[in-house]
């Protein structure tokens, strides 16, 4: 293998892929290294949905141009990645959180984005199979949806190889050496040693670790979310059902017939270990089936945990850092999946082209974390 390249990605998930694919595309010779396996941290272990509900209108249309990607992928990588939109269903229990959705239904629909709120018995319409005591209302967005990680990075494993990208597995990175010529030299722990004039982090759980190596400590902290995914039964047709009720959960039905879905933990679970609770699943199943009784009997048949890399706002940090030729793309607080692809698309268009495709202030290196806007909640 050649040890010199134009850029060298750091981090096999989601974010490492696409930033590769891209770069590939712009004709630039990409080496990408993961101390795994492609998919082995927070991509594999995600819950596979991806959304446009957020509150300000930068995220809302990064998320919009991830949509229109995951919709295309089909065509341009030459098979299903079973993209499917089933819509998200953002549900409120309260005055308070009514409001929020209302306010944050303004911005999306300002950006474009084709939301609306629904009245309680719009929702019973809706998903007629849903306890609907205590609703308040909702938004809900048709052209939200899900996807399969595994055939994503599939996607865009084999596309960045046929564009010439090499890709390095079961290695990790030690080391990174800044030299007076601009160089980066990357070293792994297999004793190889390559050499770019621009690196990228994207590294997910273990973003704070690569960055030490050159220097940047970046405000990301990984925190342990535990999932589940049960037995496949036939089709209900439920949107992502997203309950922020301090005992909700979020879960859908994947195209297979299994539910997937997930929690956040109160208090949170810093740190990267990936063990799981018998709490989590006893009391996961109860909350689903609170918001879908039908799902009673319906058979748990595994758990698992990974990582949300969080940073102070609840944002990513994608930008070139203080150092030049050192960029990052981290801290995805739990959405890398759903944002990966127009994540990817535009660092590369920014790595190659010095300019962004998107209006990416919200996610700028080195800003102030004071206000704790949290716009990707």
């Amino acid at each position: 293998m050649r040890n010199e390249y134009d850029v060298i990605v750091i981090g096999g998930g989601i974010i490492g892929f696409s930033v590769a694919y891209y770069l590939c595309r712009a004709n630039q010779s990409v080496l990408l290294i993961e101390k795994n396996f492609p998919g082995s941290g927070s991509t594999g272990r995600c819950i596979t949905g991806i959304r446009a509900q957020f509150s300000t209108e930068a995220s809302i249309r990064l998320a919009m141009e991830s949509i229109e990607l995951f919709k295309s992928m089909e065509d341009e990588f030459g098979f299903s990645v079973e993209w499917y939109p089933s819509g998200y269903l953002f549900l409120a229990y309260d005055e308070a959180r009514k409001n929020s959705f209302l306010q944050n239904l303004a911005v999306q629909q300002h950006a474009g984005l084709d939301v609306r709120f629904m009245e309680k018995k719009d929702i019973q319409k809706l998903v007629p199979i849903m306890n609907c005591d205590s609703l308040l209302g909702g938004t809900f967005c048709p052209t939200d949806g899900q996807a399969d990680p595994f055939r994503v990075l599939k996607g865009y494993h084999q596309g960045m190889k046929k564009l010439g990208g090499k890709i390095l597995v079961h290695s990790e990175v030690i080391a990174i050496e800044i030299r007076g010529d601009g160089q980066k030299a990357v070293f792994t722990g297999t004793g190889e040693t390559f050499v770019a004039p621009k690196i990228v982090n994207a590294a997910g759980p273990w973003a704070r670790e690569v960055g030490n190596m050159v220097g940047n400590d970046l405000p990301v902290a990984p925190e342990r979310h535990e999932a589940l995914i049960t037995e496949g039964v036939q089709p209900m047709y439920l949107p992502m059902l997203v309950d922020y009720r301090a005992d909700g959960c979020y879960f859908i039905q994947r195209l297979s017939g299994q539910f997937i879905g997930c929690y956040t933990p109160q208090p949170p679970v810093p740190g990267k270990d990936l063990g799981t609770t018998f709490e989590f699943l006893t009391e996961m199943p109860r909350r689903m089936i609170r918001l879908v009784p039908v799902l009673e009997n319906i058979a748990v048949i595994r758990q698992w945990a990974g990582s949300y890399s969080m940073t102070p706002d609840g944002n990513p940090i994608v930008d070139e850092t203080d150092i030049p030729g050192v960029y990052v793309c981290v801290g995805m607080c739990g959405h890398g999946f759903m944002l990966g692809p127009a994540l990817g698309k535009a660092l590369a268009h920014f790595i190659v082209r010095d300019s962004w495709s998107l209006d990416m202030h919200e996610f700028k290196f080195g800003r102030s974390f004071d206000s704790k806007a949290e716009s990707l909640k």
